[in-house]
């Protein structure tokens, strides 16, 4: 298995720095070719360009009380989240009908968590 990504596209893991002004100031973000290019692609589903993206995603994660230390990190799982959600069916092709809202994808995840913390507390309970 180790093979599929040791013989990847080297450039998929090249870093590369990109300036955003975001609420005047300027800041930079650091993140490899694959994360930059997932980005590119969740922008254009929003007919946004990244840099318009990335000052949306910090402002509503601060709107929503969230700790942004490391603003990288959550891009990088902001980029993985958007691929598992396409994988799992939760968001559809550009163009297709009949998605789902964002509440309900939010409400379809908590779901399938909760099973598994009712497991979890009973395996506690019997050890």
């Amino acid at each position: 298995m180790c093979r599929l990504f040791v013989g990847a596209d080297s450039r998929l893991w090249e870093s590369h720095t990109r300036s955003i002004r975001m609420d005047g100031m300027v800041t930079s973000v650091r993140l490899e070719t694959m994360f930059w290019t997932v980005l590119e692609e969740i922008a254009a589903k929003d007919d946004m360009n990244v840099p318009q993206l990335l000052h949306q995603l910090y402002n509503e994660s601060i709107d929503e009380g969230h700790d942004l230390g490391n603003f990288t990190s959550f891009l990088r799982v902001c980029c993985l989240r958007f691929i598992d959600l396409k994988l799992k069916g939760l968001l559809l092709p550009e163009g297709a009908s009949n998605g789902l809202s964002t509440e309900e994808i939010l409400s379809l995840e908590a779901e399938a968590r909760r099973p598994r913390k009712a497991a979890r507390a009973v395996s506690r309970l019997q050890h």
